[in-house]
């Protein structure tokens, strides 16, 4: 296997079923796509811009849900 590809696989259960559908949602913000948990209300880190777009490629793919909505909780004041 590819070191790219251990890399992009690390992250593969961001597509693949959960028991929990929505856990990981792709959001579209003014500045960046990202992939982000519902479970603990915040962004998931994917370092490296190469291995992001393909982690995106594949959860479309999967069809995970995608919105340009805060997909969280409300954050504690």
């Amino acid at each position: 296997m590819s070191t790219k590809l251990a890399v992009i696989e690390r992250y593969a259960y961001l597509w693949q079923a959960s028991s929990y559908r929505h856990q990981w949602v792709i959001w579209n913000t003014a500045a960046e796509t990202m992939v982000f948990d519902t479970q603990i209300n915040c962004p998931v880190d994917i370092a490296g811009e190469a291995t992001l777009r393909e982690v995106l490629r594949r959860m479309r793919e999967a069809g995970v849900p995608e919105t340009f909505d805060y997909p969280g909780r409300p954050c504690a004041a």
